[in-house]
């Protein structure tokens, strides 16, 4: 129901239609509770985009993409079998395309509805408000009682302000930045966003921090924090709102020259299985060493990190063939033939065992000690903790947008977080819809404070 169907039956001698009437009713809540949340009200009144903000207001926005596409679907499903059912005379035809419609029709509406629980349920959620308003918000008929008294009545108000959050978040964490370093990394990245659906959507925000040579650095945070949109970042691949130096050099503009100075190892291996391992390091070494670097000097260097992943007694053996370490093992060391001052890893420890993951951190550990800046993301960080020097905590905010919770030892870390481990300081930021504590904001609100007095 759109507002000009709404306003011609009210306005213009149309035949009286409590619809029209619930449905205006209904915009008019939207708007309210809109205002509440500090998204712009003229949103209740663009179809399917203001299903969408609703979702917003729920803390619910991932199911708000589903609930304004099915919507979507919906309306254009009603549309094209009006019209076909219009222009087709061939009565057979017409009954086939009516069924497949209704099939499809009840399909979505069944989605539809799902997801429709999903946003109201956190819409009462928001508003504190008893359980059994669910009533009234299932029906099209009904859920307009709802959106007019939380919208517009003083006694119901949201827990959080999106806009509101980000300004203090914004007021709390931007002034300043990360001091340059001649030898080191020193990252000071603002923001970095993409388009997505109605909105600008802010995949991190605020990231400053310096990181010494030498330094073996773990990267925490739950799902969806923007651990990877940050790594991808940092090393040029994906460039945000930013400056990132590594040993004084910027990251981005001398992009071509520093990409010899990282080395990235992903957490999908890409080898073929029927080359050796001499034979995938020869080519890899002509991918990532400068062109100008001889025949005889590229094989010289596979020699040199051969020996030092313990490679050797391997090297005619055919890929498929190695155990799981020794894959890892050959993953690493195609990315350290450049011998990078900045090492980035994805889960190297990736279906190891302890031991097997113990041996190869260790090996991580000596690379660090020579000089490098090792940063690695794994999901059982507390059996090789001793051997980190820092950890980066990144959380997702109430605005669903990656935020640095922490930066700094491993024993601050414990102390800042007031857990032993770090898998429980991940489920203190986790959202409780993902199995955390929900406490992303006060631990970036309170990071942002420590670090500006």
């Amino acid at each position: 129901m759109d507002l000009l169907h709404i306003l011609s039956n009210i306005f213009f001698d149309a035949p009286f239609d409590f619809t029209a009437v619930f449905g205006l009713l209904y915009i008019v809540g939207l708007w309210g509770l809109f205002k509440k949340s500090n998204i712009k009200s003229w949103w209740a009144l663009v179809p399917v985009a203001r299903e969408y903000q609703l979702a917003r207001c729920a803390g619910r926005e991932s199911e708000g993409r589903v609930y304004s596409v099915v919507s979507m679907l919906l309306i254009l499903l009603n549309v094209t079998t009006s019209l076909l059912s219009y222009r087709l005379m061939d009565t057979s035809s017409l009954d086939s395309l009516v069924l497949a419609s209704l099939v499809f029709t009840v399909v979505l509406i069944m989605i539809h509805f799902i997801y429709h629980i999903r946003i109201w349920s956190g819409l009462i959620q928001v508003y504190n408000v008893r359980r059994r308003w669910m009533w009234l918000c299932l029906f099209s008929y009904t859920k307009w009682i709802p959106a007019l008294v939380w919208g517009f009545s003083d006694k119901y108000q949201p827990a959080w302000q999106i806009e509101d959050f980000k300004a203090e978040m914004a007021r709390l964490a931007t002034h300043g930045s990360a001091t340059v370093m001649d030898e080191g990394l020193t990252v000071n990245l603002e923001e970095r966003s993409a388009r997505d659906f109605f909105q600008k959507k802010v995949l991190l925000r605020d990231i400053h921090m310096s990181i010494p040579q030498g330094h073996m650095v773990l990267l925490l945070g739950g799902s969806g924090a923007g651990k990877t949109t940050y790594l991808n970042a940092i090393n040029g691949y994906e460039k945000a709102k930013a400056e990132v130096l590594l040993n004084g050099s910027n990251m981005y503009t001398q992009y071509k020259k520093m990409q010899y100075e990282v080395g990235f190892v992903p957490q999908s291996e890409m080898m073929r299985g029927k080359d050796t391992v001499l034979n995938t390091l020869l080519d890899a070494a002509k991918l990532r060493l400068p062109q100008d670097v001889s025949a005889a000097q590229r094989r010289e260097r596979v020699n040199e990190v051969m020996d030092i992943f313990g490679l050797q007694p391997v090297k005619n053996n055919l890929v498929e063939k190695l155990s799981g370490g020794q894959k890892k093992r050959l993953s690493i060391s195609m990315e350290f033939l450049s011998n990078p001052s900045l090492f980035i890893l994805d889960e190297p420890d990736s279906g190891l065992d302890g031991v097997m993951a113990r041996e190869l951190f260790q090996q991580l550990r000596k690379i660090a000690d020579s000089g490098k800046i090792v940063i690695v993301i794994t999901h059982t960080p507390d059996r090789v903790i001793d051997l980190f020097d820092d950890v980066i905590v990144l959380a997702k905010d109430s605005a669903r947008t990656g935020r640095l919770a922490f930066y700094g030892s491993i024993g601050d870390a414990r102390e800042f977080f007031g857990c032993e481990r770090m898998e429980q300081i991940v489920k203190a930021v986790n959202r409780k819809e993902e199995g955390g504590d929900g406490l992303a904001d006060e631990f970036v609100l309170k990071y942002a404070e420590v670090q500006h007095g």
